[in-house]
């Protein structure tokens, strides 16, 4: 996964400013169908008619390796949330920052009734 612009910032005042960076209480995973990019300008599923939700998610951090600790299930679509190519953790449940993102190894064409998962232990985010 990729840092956002608004994370990369908050981290290089953190350690190298005396400036006081909020951090997150929580997290949630959005689904996207195009790339966020650093600028959070992609394209995230609709929420209208499609039962589409962020959902929360917790790390568990061992070195340099951020991973979800339980599988993460969004809810089943109602209609097409059209074709997910990238993820991106926030700091809300809407709006929010980004915080990181990463384009998925396969594409994910989520039609109605389909339910979109990540196993647990499949959300890596790494420092190096």
């Amino acid at each position: 996964m990729s840092f956002s612009n608004t994370f990369e910032t908050h981290v290089l005042n953190y350690v190298f400013t005396a400036t006081s960076v909020t951090r997150p209480t929580a997290w949630y995973v959005a689904l996207f169908t195009s790339n966020p990019a650093e600028d959070a300008s992609g394209t995230e599923v609709s929420t209208s008619g499609t039962a589409y939700v962020r959902k929360t998610v917790a790390f568990t951090v061992s070195g340099n390796l951020a991973t979800n600790n339980a599988a993460i299930e969004f809810p089943t679509a109602t209609s097409s949330f059209g074709t997910v190519t990238h993820i991106g953790v926030f700091d809300a449940s809407t709006s929010g920052n980004l915080i990181a993102y990463s384009a998925l190894s396969a594409s994910k064409a989520i039609a109605t009734g389909d339910v979109f998962r990540i196993p647990a232990g499949d959300l890596d985010i790494t420092l190096d």
